[in-house]
């Protein structure tokens, strides 16, 4: 047990995980809020979901390979506080079109896009402090706590939301966000910035110099570049959450918002169980990577004939117990293996990989249950991620394990 919350010794960390705590469920509430609400507007149009997500990842695609160059060059913590302000007033935006009753999908979309723009430079710059926070030996233990509050919140968070969208409606889900984000600005401005971990002085990288370096570190790591391949993978076509989990508990199980609400919990659930155990584990572990990705893709696959609201929620149990075994080593593997020069770079180089197709991917799966459901939507996730996940897992066992910077040359190099 002292090892699963081993981060929370240090002060810096402890502010940082407790307002994001409160800050994610607020922000769940908004996602659950979100795609009912594009539901709602497009008389149950499942194509519009997908153009929702392609509206959020779309700045992923365009704007992610460079946002980790950005992090380098500049402060973490400055860089998050500012990105934290901007999603308090795209919230505040929200909340007043949807109690003003003037919303129109295209006003969802344009905000959907705006958020994207700050999540992209908000993903690495989060990675980035979490490394500052607790240093190298604590990270894998961080970053899979960081997994398993954001998944804690997903249990409470739409839990939450299901009920509010059937007594009070989306726009006080979007209220509750705005307000959300008082704690983890709180926390940010309460840190000391004496106590960060030291890193490796560099000169700060040209955009397009900096970016073709992050991209050759990572040619020259053939074990890095399988799990960027995996995560391409699983993100593109398993991954669509956003556009799936709404059309199933809305037009294939005929529920209404607190069945939305609890398949999102439910999923939650189970990724926190994979989060907290990979906290568990000292170091990051191919073999839990590659072993979570099977769970993650053959549930989903068995989840495609269901029915039952209890047998889809058993099997986004095991969906979020198999993500998040996989993300979180997958993220750790790559942020260890990364000089602290290069590190705000591989951590973008991640999440490009993982938001990067987005776009096409929430198209792809708002097509998909368009044409034949969730039936056909989930069938075809599990049955690529299960082939992707083997011949990664193949790639994997052939190449040498990543080469990650000894302690010692980190000193040297300070």
């Amino acid at each position: 047990m002292r090892r699963t919350f081993s981060s929370l010794r240090y002060r810096n960390y402890r502010l940082f995980f407790f307002g994001q705590l409160v800050s994610q469920t607020g922000s769940w509430m908004q996602r659950i809020a979100l795609g009912w609400f594009i539901l709602e507007l497009t008389h149950n149009d499942a194509f519009a979901v997908g153009l929702m997500a392609f509206a959020q990842f779309l700045p992923f695609t365009i704007f992610g390979l460079f946002a980790g160059v950005i992090t380098d060059r500049l402060d973490a913590r400055r860089l998050v506080i500012g990105t934290q302000i901007a999603q308090t007033i795209g919230a505040i935006v929200l909340t007043w079109i949807a109690l003003a009753g003037i919303a129109q999908p295209w006003m969802l979309y344009a905000i959907a896009f705006a958020n994207g723009m700050v999540l992209v430079l908000d993903v690495p710059s989060r990675q980035q402090l979490t490394y500052r926070m607790v240093g190298r030996e604590t990270l894998p233990n961080a970053i899979a706590l960081n997994s398993s509050l954001f998944n804690a919140s997903r249990i409470f968070g739409p839990s939450v939301a299901g009920i509010l969208l059937g007594f009070a409606g989306v726009g006080v889900c979007f209220l509750v966000n705005s307000i959300s984000f008082v704690a983890v600005l709180a926390g940010l401005l309460a840190m000391r910035t004496r106590d960060f971990f030291p890193i490796e002085r560099f000169e700060r990288p040209r955009i397009f110099a900096g970016t073709r370096e992050g991209l050759a570190y990572v040619r020259r790591q053939p074990r890095m570049l399988a799990v960027l391949g995996l995560t391409v993978v699983l993100s593109t076509f398993c991954f669509n959450f956003n556009v799936t989990l709404p059309v199933l508990a809305k037009i294939t199980l005929h529920g209404h918002g607190a069945v939305y609400g609890f398949l999102s919990a439910v999923y939650g659930a189970g990724a926190l169980a994979g989060a907290l155990f990979a906290a568990s584990r000292a170091r990051a572990s191919a073999r839990i990577m590659i072993l979570g990705a099977f769970v993650f893709t053959g549930a989903e696959l068995l989840l495609a004939p269901a029915r039952n609201e209890l047998i889809a929620g058993a099997l986004l149990f095991l969906i979020g117990a198999g993500f998040t075994a996989w993300s979180a080593n997958s993220n750790a593997s790559m942020q260890l293996a990364a000089p602290d020069h290069l590190r705000g770079r591989i951590i973008g180089l991640y999440f490009y990989a993982f938001n990067g197709t987005g776009p096409l991917a929430g198209l792809f799966a708002g097509w998909l249950s368009a044409q034949g459901g969730t039936e056909l939507a989930f069938a075809v996730a599990g049955a690529v991620g299960l082939a992707g996940t083997a011949g990664a897992a193949a790639a994997i066992r052939r190449r040498p394990a990543i080469q990650v910077p000894r302690a010692a040359e980190q000193a040297q190099a300070a």
